[in-house]
């Protein structure tokens, strides 16, 4: 969106679940998915488990089977046997609005937002009544604009993920959002299960803060921790991963997901290199801070052997040695040719009292 398509609120940051998107802190989502299996319990398990792995936020997916597909929708990989179609899947995610909101009660009292993307009316009508803290726009709703508006209507903050829009419909969906005056992020995404290294795109993050003038960051599917700590060391805002809590779990985001043990690592990673992006270093003030410890570990000119008094000391009477306390080695040329005034013992570190 060059120049405009509706002008940025400033700073382009804004608040999600009580934290700041855009203040220099990665919120992390972590992304369940379909990964419950249409457990209930499962669900409410990866609520806790992500908890304590330090997420943010807690993300889930609202299908409404009968609202938003059909017995004729093609599977994207046929992985489950239990479900003769696509549309039978769906059905068999589905929860009752009663079950979604003991999910976003736990999420509360866990200290979690509680956000899902919604793939139909019906659904974003269900979660307004549910209570979600803002809405996930799926990579195949970014260009369904009514379903946007209806949204909009709720006043929450978007996420909009980009995995399979051009720069032309993430430009529209950013203006429609804009034009009913509410904040948004958007998160680089590539529609890949897993995502191999080439096909991350993280140069989008640079290309999406600029263009859009608000907080981007990373929806990941690679299956592993780098591609996050890497947004987070470009200065991504958010970063979202779909989670497991093990490798050996069935459904369809497996392999794309991290599981709750490395979801821990990756947030302990972020908050390391936030930490340090916080806080610039001053090399010269470092030097002199870190004196004592170059007085060992660097070293000074002394004599090789024993020299008498009168020596014209050229290299063969000259050699380095740690500490670091006396005439350094930068300057190991100047004494090349001068006399020494006192006779010395091989080891000894020179000053430059001892030269004529």
């Amino acid at each position: 969106m060059p120049a405009d398509p509706a002008a940025a609120p400033a700073a382009g940051r804004f608040e999600l679940g009580g934290r700041i998107v855009g203040a220099g802190r990665a919120l992390v989502v972590a992304e369940i998915g379909q990964a419950h299996d249409g457990s209930l319990g499962l669900a409410h398990a990866f609520v806790d488990a992500v908890a304590e792995a330090g997420a943010d936020a807690v993300k889930f997916q609202t299908h409404i089977a009968a609202a938003e597909s059909s017995p004729a929708e093609p599977w994207r990989v046929r992985f489950s046997p239990q479900d003769a179609t696509r549309y039978d899947y769906w059905r068999r995610m589905e929860f009752t609005e009663e079950q979604w909101i003991s999910l976003r009660k736990h999420a509360d009292e866990r200290g979690l937002s509680f956000i899902s993307s919604p793939f139909s009316d019906e659904a974003v009508d269900l979660l307004a009544r549910v209570g979600v803290a803002a809405w996930k726009v799926a990579s195949g709703e970014a260009g369904n604009l009514p379903l946007l508006d209806h949204m909009s209507a709720t006043r929450l903050p978007f996420l909009i993920s980009t995995g399979m829009s051009p720069l032309a419909e993430t430009d529209a969906a950013v203006a429609r959002v804009r034009a009913a005056n509410l904040p948004c992020a958007v998160l680089q995404c590539s529609s890949t299960y897993p995502c191999p290294p080439e096909k991350l795109g993280l140069n989008m993050l640079d290309v999406y803060r600029a263009r859009y003038g608000c907080p981007v960051g990373l929806s990941d599917h690679s299956g592993t921790i780098y591609a996050a700590l890497a947004a987070a060391t470009l200065g991504g805002d958010l970063v979202e991963v779909h989670v497991t809590l093990s490798r050996e779990m069935f459904g369809p985001d497996v392999t794309s997901s991290v599981t709750t043990a490395e979801l821990r690592t990756l947030v302990d990673g972020l908050r390391f290199i936030e930490r340090a992006r916080a806080n610039a270093v001053d090399k010269d003030a470092a030097a002199r801070d870190a004196e004592p410890m170059r007085r060992l570990f660097t070293k000074s000119v002394v004599a090789r052997v024993d020299l008498p008094s009168g020596t014209v000391l050229g290299p063969e009477h000259l050699a380095l040695r740690k500490p670091g306390t006396g005439i350094p080695p930068a300057r190991l040329g100047e004494m090349a040719g001068r006399k020494l005034r006192r006779a010395v013992t091989g080891g000894t570190l020179l000053a430059w009292e001892d030269l004529e």
